[in-house]
């Protein structure tokens, strides 16, 4: 007979021990756990996942996400001299759209003498107004997301 063969039998009684410790525990809990679920069947809670609920929220998702492509997001600003004489780059020219190409654009000249502030309404990403080099390259910034 192999001499490590007791220690086996004993090691293998030992392990099935602590399995069987750990069922006694895991069938106690499963009472509790139980026992709980079955007060909170009978105080009136829900048994079911609250589909109408998840459905509910789906649309209000829905709702947000187009109400959000309406939002005046995408902004962009030009800075640049309007005047030769003038330098600093003063003047700038703001592009505020939403997903669709529906914004403005606000131009601010400057000059030594005097300031002039012009704005434009843009639909469907261009305006019934002829657009400024600098008024154009903003809305082409902040409709692509591109830097000045």
């Amino acid at each position: 007979m192999d001499p490590a063969l007791p220690t086996l039998a004993w090691a293998a009684v030992g392990v099935a021990v602590l399995a069987l410790a750990v069922a006694a525990f895991t069938v106690r809990r499963l009472r509790v756990v139980d026992r709980q679920l079955t007060r909170l069947v009978e105080a009136g809670a829900p048994t079911d996942p609250p589909l109408d609920r998840i459905g509910a929220l789906e649309t209000q998702l829905a709702q947000v996400r187009g109400d959000l492509t309406q939002a005046l997001r995408h902004v962009a600003v030009v800075r640049y001299d309007a005047f030769g004489d003038m330098g600093g780059r003063m003047s700038f020219s703001v592009a505020v759209v939403d997903d669709d190409g529906d914004g403005f654009v606000l131009s601010s000249i400057h000059a030594r003498g005097e300031s002039r502030t012009y704005a434009k309404g843009i639909v469907g990403g261009d305006s019934e107004v002829v657009l400024t080099p600098e008024e154009r390259q903003a809305l082409d910034a902040a409709r692509t997301g591109s830097a000045d």
